[in-house]
């Protein structure tokens, strides 16, 4: 049976996905204040056992005069036990250890260092204090450092010791923060509680209204989406601070928007919603195929057809849209154009079908995670020397954005790594200069595993979706032969149009447009403008 659909990713589970792959974006990257310091010990916490040792008293010495090279070797050796300080002192040194190697620029050890005391929860005397520090880390840290699980594990009383003007912008911070961490638990409606709470002169804003669109998606609330993504726009055009790129936040809650208007079967709100994303955005290619079969379900076949026409131009040699001929042949056999139709599940078999096994082929040279990770940094940087056919699927599947955060993060931990090759040999030599290489190195496993297994489950899922395609294009010949012996099932039936309502699909201008016929031959300026006239032959 041919099944009418919208792609895997752009029904329910493909918005979850979309968002995981904006997720990590440069929203994350707001300015740093590292001499920001609202928190003290907790207010419950025992007193220190005894006063300090020489070491400690020194170390905080040099900590309070910024030289935090020096501070951070003294810190260490309090840490390791070495100086013999109560361990009310040892977690004041943790703490202190660990801001002066975010002030060093050793964000991933720091990070380490302030896990530790979350780890130990709220026993440690800097259990509270360390909030403030994991948001500031996750202005420096890529997302696949995960701070928002750290912060996650904090009870969301603890962010009202920022809730005062001397601190509102941290307390806006951590309300998206620990919101990110609820909405990946699952837990959507304690998410959009505290998105709710960011306010709008927060460069948290926007994003925090976002990820409470998609939570009540999530959660099947399509009006309370519609509203939060509608704020979102509402928000740019006003000129809220703290987007860095306004454009492709403004085009993913179009997206997400005509999304829900098509799940909802608003199909003119959905079309209304992809026109709005503009023709040099990088989403533009797949909201015109998105918008393929919102027209299609409307029965407005030049529409559809001419999208897919646009899909298919010269300009777009490297898009993926495999689904679009698929959908052309559909179209042509609900008018009962058999014959074309067979002639388009010929040139997909002809372009596709042997695909899958070459991909497969061409990819089992990678057989572990960091050799897949190199292959996928190699695409990347456009040094894969990939075969012209592998190209689209590939360069595709490795486009997400979750992915190329964990490359990010890769690159990040390699520039800390040089940042430890340049500093004095007797920092690098010294027990906190061994510890700083060694919470690199392990950071950068893990990252360079995780992108390769991220790398991997991409390019399986498209081969898999190649798969499930060809079995469609199957479907539809078997079809198209039961047509051809007046054997078709009712339903088949109901979906083929009749004459009347093809007539009402011809193709005509009006005052604003020319009707120019195609002559093999693409104007840039005529992308996304196309219209492909079909004429029904079903009850002649």
């Amino acid at each position: 049976m041919v099944r009418r659909r919208i792609s895997k990713w752009l029904a329910g589970a493909g918005t979850t996905a979309m968002i995981l792959c904006m997720a990590g974006s440069a929203w994350a990257q707001q300015p740093a204040q590292p001499n920001m310091d609202f928190t003290q010990p907790s207010a419950d916490a025992p007193p220190a056992e005894g006063p300090p040792s020489e070491a400690l008293a020194n170390a905080l010495r040099l900590y309070q005069q910024e030289r935090y090279q020096e501070a951070s070797v003294q810190f260490q050796r309090v840490v390791e036990g070495e100086t013999q300080d109560a361990p009310a002192n040892q977690q004041k040194a943790q703490f202190h250890l660990g801001k002066s190697l975010y002030h060093l620029g050793f964000y991933q050890s720091a990070l380490a260092v302030f896990d530790e005391i979350v780890e130990r929860g709220p026993s440690h005397l800097y259990f509270n204090a360390t909030l403030q520090w994991l948001a500031q880390l996750a202005s420096q840290l890529p997302e696949p450092a995960d701070i928002v699980r750290r912060v996650g594990r904090y009870p969301t009383t603890a962010l009202q010791q920022f809730n005062n003007n001397e601190s509102r912008g941290l307390y806006n911070q951590l309300l998206y923060l620990m919101g990110r961490s609820k909405y990946r638990d699952g837990a959507y409606d304690e998410a959009i509680a505290l998105f709710r709470q960011v306010q709008r002169q927060s460069p948290y804003y926007v994003q925090a209204k976002f990820f409470e669109g998609i939570s009540h998606v999530n959660a099947r609330r399509s009006q309370p989406g519609v509203d939060a993504f509608n704020e979102v726009l509402h928000a740019i055009d006003e000129g809220v601070e703290g987007i860095e790129d306004e454009d492709r936040m403004s085009d993913l809650a179009w997206l997400e928007l005509a999304r829900l208007y098509y799940s909802t079967r608003h199909f003119e709100s959905a079309i209304d919603s992809w026109n709005h994303v503009d023709v040099d955005s990088e989403y533009w290619l797949d909201s015109l195929f998105e918008e393929s079969w919102a027209y299609f379900l409307q029965q407005d076949y030049p529409r559809a057809l001419g999208n897919i026409h646009t899909l298919f131009s010269p300009y777009f040699s490297n898009g993926w849209y495999p689904e679009a001929m698929v959908l052309k042949s559909v179209i042509l056999f609900s008018n009962c154009r058999y014959d074309e139709a067979e002639e388009v599940v010929a040139q997909f078999n002809e372009r596709f079908g042997d695909l899958r096994p070459e991909i497969e082929r061409y990819l089992q040279q990678y057989q572990d995670d960091p050799s897949f990770f190199q292959f996928l940094k190699n695409v990347r940087e456009g040094h894969a020397n990939l075969p012209n056919r592998l190209r689209p699927v590939v360069e595709t599947a490795f486009g997400d954005r979750t992915l190329l955060r964990n490359l990010e993060y890769v690159a990040q931990l390699e520039s800390e790594e040089r940042r430890h090759n340049g500093m004095p040999a007797a920092f690098r030599n010294s027990s906190v200069g061994a510890r700083i290489i060694q919470d690199i190195s392990v950071a950068k496993s893990f990252a360079i595993e995780n992108a390769g297994t991220l790398a991997r489950g991409r390019y399986t899922r498209a081969v898999e979706e190649l798969g499930d395609l060809q079995n469609q294009a199957t479907a539809i010949l078997i079809e198209i032969l039961n047509a051809r012996r007046g054997q078709l099932s009712q339903e088949m039936q109901q979906q083929q149009v009749s004459v009347d309502v093809a007539r009402a699909n011809r193709v005509t201008a009006d005052e604003e447009h020319n009707l120019w016929p195609f002559n093999g031959e693409f104007w840039r300026d005529e992308l996304g403008f196309y219209r492909q006239q079909v004429v029904s032959r079903c009850g002649r």
